[in-house]
């Protein structure tokens, strides 16, 4: 008890009340705010308060895949192939953001294990700028420490949402209010709501089969866009379905903290910020150069630079006005380059800390 939290006193149901009854109050304050991704945030900000004060339960794996299935059917709708023509026109820029991205992140785990206590690799997995759920399934397979990894990979998502929301709100003012009004929680439903349901379920199922890093989401969003744009189906996924969706992922990523894996990594924790501050920083200012050699808004270059979870950052880019296409054209190429070059890079910068 003296080392679990007060959260251990109570019963699971009674630790559930407490979490949706929180989350549906800041969930609905961030909305009255206009604060984009406010059903994400909340429940998130609930999560990491909960998990720290040792919270016993936990989301299950098969709702948090689901999630990102419907997730992955929602940025289907806004990709076409016309979003690849502006990438291959301008493949030079787009390469180079994705190579200053990756030689960021190795430097940042160099300088971690460099000047810090963290073990092993650790360090290089938890500062890989790819989608957070599949640097902790994969750093477990080359010797890191997964929990230290996890707590790395969602510290950074935690700040990267955060700001990216921040900005966002900025960037929107008063047309977040617009959107938020224009929303219709409770559409009228017909059969395309039920074969997107199976394309979720199926895409999910054949990610996990095939053992594909962020397959659930990426299997239904990849198939989900053929779909759509070919005029086969228009996917159909109404307000409260997302809502949902939002809010188990951010509970997922918040009840992530816990106490324990909190007091692990407090001595790295300075190094940690240091080095998430810094990357957030870096893709802020490519972000900033974006805008002035390609035709997009700050908002959407921020977006498609950011640092974050695939997922975290594909429900704040729906949200907001800017070029979905784009940013999820952006986030996806980056977190295919880390899934091929992660554990190369990860071998490499552990072998040349250790020789230091």
């Amino acid at each position: 008890m003296r080392y679990g939290g007060a959260m251990l006193r109570f019963s699971a149901p009674v630790q559930w009340t407490v979490l949706i009854a929180a989350s549906l109050l800041l969930g609905t304050l961030f909305q009255i705010w206009h604060i984009p991704a406010a059903l994400l945030l909340g429940p998130m900000i609930v999560g990491v308060a909960m998990g720290l004060f040792g919270a016993s339960i936990r989301i299950s794996g098969k709702l948090f895949v689901a999630s990102q299935a419907i997730l992955g059917c929602l940025i289907a709708q806004s990709l076409s192939p016309s979003v690849l023509t502006p990438l291959l026109d301008d493949w030079p820029i787009v390469l180079l953001v994705l190579l200053t991205t990756l030689a960021a992140s190795g430097l940042s785990g160099w300088l971690l294990m460099r000047f810090s206590d963290l073990p092993g690799p650790t360090g290089a997995w938890g500062s890989s700028p790819g989608g957070a759920s599949a640097m902790v399934a994969m750093a477990g397979d080359f010797g890191a420490d997964v929990r230290l990894v996890a707590f790395m990979q969602y510290l950074r998502v935690l700040f990267v949402a955060t700001a990216a929301a921040i900005v966002t709100r900025i960037g929107l003012g008063d047309q977040a209010a617009a959107q938020s009004a224009a929303q219709v929680w409770f559409p009228p439903l017909d059969w395309r709501f039920a074969a997107t349901l199976l394309l979720a379920v199926a895409g999910a199922w054949l990610g996990k089969k095939l053992r594909i890093p962020s397959g659930a989401l990426l299997l239904p969003m990849l198939i989900g866009a053929g779909l759509n744009t070919s005029g086969v189906m228009t996917l159909q996924i109404p307000e409260w379905l997302l809502a949902l969706a939002y809010t188990l992922i951010g509970w997922n990523v918040g009840l992530l903290f816990t106490r324990p894996i909190f007091l692990l990594a407090l001595r790295t924790l300075p190094q940690m910020i240091v080095s998430i501050v810094g990357l957030m920083t870096l893709c802020g200012l490519m972000a900033w150069g974006l805008t002035r050699v390609l035709p997009v808004d700050m908002l959407t270059a921020y977006l498609a630079t950011s640092p974050g979870g695939l997922d975290t950052i594909a429900i704040i880019a729906a949200g907001s006005s800017v070029n979905m296409s784009f940013v999820m054209a952006m986030q996806t190429l980056r977190l295919f380059s880390i899934l091929l070059t992660g554990p190369a890079m990860a071998r490499w910068i552990s072998r040349r800390a250790a020789a230091s």
